[in-house]
């Protein structure tokens, strides 16, 4: 009995050493995840990073940088029809190495044929001897080079890569816009280059969507059904029109079938026969050819075809193919659009607020501390004199460094579109500034601090936080879109939260106004939140912030992008493979991921808010479904995570950042900044 007990002593004593263990190792559990975080905070703020870099989970520990190339102006745009570059003359066998290379490469292989020949027309030879430096890491580069005799070295931070034979293309991301060469590449004994510049690659490819726009739009203009339709929504239908190719022989249409598919011949000529009872053969009526359409009906209703549609011609046929669904959901969409119009009493209501700082003088700011550092500048917490009772947000630019890296243009359209913004889920600005080193923005303080950090801490959100956050972001475009203007650069960084806990869109350096049914071709956006029309240049229009909001939810969910790669041009190619290419994680809710896959359709048309019901078409969709829209727009729904803000100098929810000890930037006479 004596022995049992000592037994059961025994048992008891070792369970609540376990306890003991078991609660001590949570404690420390808790610590590291504590230390941890802070170690990130600090990472983030003073330690300059590798680009892309991610914790053991994959999640985001750094900031992302935008990038942009120079904007195109419109005079390039008008020009570039008539735009000749120097071809040079090259072998059959240098042309096929050429083509070849290119077609091997994960990024150019996405070009179409007709690009890929002019490219090939228009690169020029160059030669390097050996131990010569071919590309620097570090220097900026604007060339691509094709190899076709000798071999290179490629390393990386004194570090050995591989070694590229000919054949091979490098050097690609200089194409897409003004970038540092991310490695090194080393002639080891001579070698023989095709090369092309980034401004003749992009106006080769600017031209040929722009001629495509162009010869479609007039096709659909000859036709009855499109001929009354304005020249904005022409546009919008020959972005949808998809090249379909048949041989010689093929049936294109069967009589008695029935139909819902328009088309018009780009390419070759077609005939027109009937099946007449009385004869066994079919009876041939007439040839249709470039610029003739057929199906025309297919787009009011269900069409039973009276006749057949034969392919006959020996080269082979082309047709420009629309359904009638993708008509009626393009044609219902931009008449919603064209509903919308400025609310003249928000215009009023906007002056009227600017009003109260029209008389404000830079003198008169004195600076609390910092609450961001971007690519410009830095953002200062700032108040007026010494009322401590409201504070507001100083955006700090260097002049020098915008003319630099020309983006004078995206500045002064940044200024113009956030001064005309009255939207409760975007950042007000009250008054601009300017002197010799600077150019100032006012702008009003979000003191909930970025949404970024938040997410970095925690690692990810749930469902009920990411819906509330995206939620907010869908409100914020509707008012963007509405007035075309497209955004650009969505992202955690670029969300801040306001004493109330609800969101407000940041950072309007990319944004622009579109012509109604245009397209803008500039490079804009974060690496990893691009969409593919962007990155293969092929213009974009509000689309492109429809796929970059399918990113945010997933990153939200799960605390990094879908796209990732160890640098830009690794995360380009991953994202031209499709959002079906990645792995889902179990986090990631069933109808959250058919949110993201219908924002991140690979045919910007395709995409959910593009189409028939607009923006409307995401809010009404099953992972919303319960949201409260009215509560969320009156500001009476309850935020998912409510900041801790003392008064209106409290910059606890901001990361700390070292004081700017730089030297100042030089000064800027150009006068371009007039207007700012």
């Amino acid at each position: 009995m004596g022995t049992l007990e000592e037994k059961d002593e025994v048992i008891r004593r070792q369970e609540n050493t376990i306890r003991q263990l078991q609660n001590l190792l949570a404690r420390k559990d808790e610590e590291i995840q504590a230390l941890c975080s802070q170690l990130d905070k600090y990472q983030s703020v003073l330690i300059p990073l590798s680009y892309n870099q991610h914790d053991k989970h994959g999640r985001r520990k750094e900031r992302a940088q935008g990038i942009s190339a120079e904007p195109q102006s419109l005079r390039t745009i008008q020009e570039l029809i008539t735009t000749k570059f120097p071809e040079y003359p090259k072998s059959e066998q240098s042309k096929e190495l050429i083509k070849q290379a290119i077609s091997d490469n994960d990024f150019m292989k996405n070009l179409e044929m007709i690009q890929i020949r002019e490219i090939t027309d228009c690169m020029y030879p160059i030669e390097y001897a050996k131990d010569s430096l071919i590309i620097k890491e570090g220097d900026v580069g604007s060339v691509v080079f094709v190899m076709e005799e000798g071999k290179v070295e490629v390393s990386k931070d004194g570090k050995f890569l591989c070694t590229l034979q000919p054949g091979k293309v490098f050097g690609e991301l200089a194409i897409l816009y003004n970038c540092t060469r991310t490695a090194t590449v080393k002639a080891i004994m001579d070698c023989k280059l095709w090369a092309i510049e980034r401004q003749c690659f992009q106006t080769i490819m600017m031209r040929t969507g722009l001629i495509r726009q162009a010869e479609y739009t007039d096709f659909l203009k000859s036709v009855p059904t499109f001929r009354k339709l304005s020249e904005e929504t022409l546009i919008k239908i020959a972005d949808v029109l998809e090249e379909t190719s048949y041989k010689k022989g093929d049936y294109i249409i069967r009589q008695g079938a029935r139909g819902d598919t328009f088309f018009i011949i780009s390419k070759g000529k077609v005939k027109v026969t009937m099946k007449v009872p009385e004869l066994e053969e079919e009876k041939f009526i007439r040839t249709l050819e470039l610029g003739d359409f057929f199906g025309e009906k297919a787009l009011q209703r269900e069409d039973l075809r009276t006749a057949n549609i034969i392919a006959d011609d020996s080269e082979g046929v082309t047709c420009l193919v629309i359904d009638r669904e993708s008509f009626n959901h393009l044609i219902s969409n931009i008449d919603e659009i064209k509903q919308k119009r400025y609310d003249e009493e928000e215009v009023v209501a906007r002056k009227k607020l600017n009003k109260e700082f029209e008389n404000l003088k830079l003198s008169d700011l004195s600076v609390i501390a910092t609450l961001g550092v971007g690519g410009f500048g830095r953002v200062e917490l700032v108040r007026i004199g010494s009322d401590s009772s409201r504070s507001f947000a100083l955006k700090v630019m260097k002049k020098a460094q915008i003319v630099e890296t020309r983006q004078q243009q995206h500045i002064m359209s940044e200024k113009t579109i956030m001064e005309e913004s009255n939207c409760d889920f975007i950042v007000k600005l009250f008054r601009t500034f300017k002197d010799l080193k600077f150019l100032y923005m006012l702008m009003e303080s979000c003191l909930g601090g970025e949404l970024w950090t938040i997410l970095r801490d925690k690692g990810n959100f749930d469902d009920l936080t990411t819906r509330f956050y995206t939620a907010c972001v869908i409100e914020a475009f509707d008012y963007l879109h509405s007035r075309h203007i497209i955004y650009r650069d969505l992202k955690p960084e670029n969300l801040l939260l306001d004493v109330k806990g609800y969101i407000k869109l940041v950072d309007f350096g990319f944004a622009k106004k579109l012509m109604p049914g245009r397209k803008t071709w500039t490079f804009c956006g974060t690496p990893e939140y691009v969409a593919p029309e962007v990155i293969l240049n092929r213009g974009h229009d509000i689309s492109a912030d429809y796929w970059s909001l399918g990113i945010l939810i997933f990153e939200l969910l799960t605390g990094t992008p879908p796209f990732t790669g160890s640098d830009p041009m690794k995360t380009y190619n991953i994202i031209l493979k499709g959002i079906n290419a990645v792995e889902f994680p179990r986090c990631i809710s069933k109808n959250a991921m058919a949110l993201i896959k219908k924002l991140c359709r690979e045919n910007p048309a395709e995409r959910l808010g593009y189409q028939k019901g607009g923006i409307k078409d995401i809010q009404k969709h099953k992972w919303f479904d319960g949201f409260n829209w009215e509560g969320l727009r009156d500001h009476t729904l309850r935020p998912p995570i409510l900041p801790r803000v003392q008064n209106a100098v409290d910059t606890t929810n901001f990361d700390h950042y070292p004081p700017d000890c730089g030297n100042l930037p030089p000064d800027d006479h150009s006068g371009w900044d007039k207007d700012f």
